[in-house]
């Protein structure tokens, strides 16, 4: 692991001109080019602001805005999509970058570094945009806000760890790159962030403890939506599992590099 980290360390000048120049060709030819860096996020959030909440007039206990529905699902779909684009694009890296990997001399484990980094600067345009919108129907951020960083680098190395491992395994059962995003629709539909947590009945709550997304999205939701302190417990123990992953799968690496360009 300790190589791995000296490696990246060493091309971190290439790694972050590589998610520079993947946002430059996102945009390339386009009149206004990196303002829709912030213009998609935008319209994002002012659909589930203004649409959502004209469908869905529930209102949320602890928040008294008559935009409680549209808030609540931004804000966990803010952690979700964090979470699913750095799984899902560190499960192809490899195999999208094969290319690469054959003909220039590099660190592989840059690879999904730069889409991690990549996904992570989609996800602050989107807060941003987020941010932007939350004040414009008068739900300001308090002071909690400031735990926020916390809890995106927590999502990262959770993502991170657990796409890194599914990413080496798909490049020896292709089967993965087809079953992991079945399973991350099912991770989403089982974690609350389109229903709140109470319509679900008592007797099954306990089930979304074993959930590590469930611990994040509430976290996101304290914060942004209540303005509460989240509990640093499950946080906690996300992050734990998050490092663990993320070392085994940096070993899991190392074992299979050797074949991993063979196999391509």
């Amino acid at each position: 692991m300790i190589q791995n980290i000296s490696s990246a360390w060493t091309y971190r000048g290439f790694i972050l001109s590589s998610i520079l120049n993947e946002l430059r060709i996102r945009f390339a030819g386009s009149r206004l080019g990196g303002l829709w860096m912030l213009l998609h996020p935008l319209i994002e959030v002012l659909m589930y602001a203004l649409v959502l909440s004209s469908l869905m007039s529930t209102r949320l206990a602890g928040i008294d805005n008559r935009f409680s529905y549209a808030i609540y699902l931004t804000a966990g779909i803010l952690a979700w999509t964090l979470f699913s684009e750095t799984v899902n694009r560190c499960l192809n890296v490899f195999v999208s970058n094969a290319h690469l990997l054959k003909k220039i001399a590099f660190p592989a484990i840059c690879l999904p570094l730069i889409v991690s980094g990549s996904a992570l600067t989609n996800n602050l345009l989107l807060l941003v945009a987020i941010t932007f919108i939350f004040g414009l129907v008068g739900h300001f951020p308090g002071t909690e806000f400031l735990f926020l960083p916390l809890l995106v680098m927590t999502t990262v190395v959770f993502g991170l760890g657990l796409g890194l491992i599914l990413g080496t395994l798909n490049v020896f059962m292709r089967d993965v790159g087809q079953i992991v995003p079945v399973i991350l629709q099912f991770g989403f539909w089982l974690t609350p962030i389109v229903y709140p947590e109470q319509t679900i009945p008592e007797a099954y709550r306990w089930l979304f403890v074993l959930n590590p997304m469930y611990h994040l999205s509430s976290a996101y939701q304290s914060i942004l939506v209540f303005h509460q302190m989240p509990s640093f417990t499950g946080v906690s123990a996300v992050l734990v599992l998050g490092i663990g992953l993320l070392m085994l799968s940096m070993s899991l690496y190392r074992r299979a590099k050797p074949e991993i360009v063979d196999m391509l």
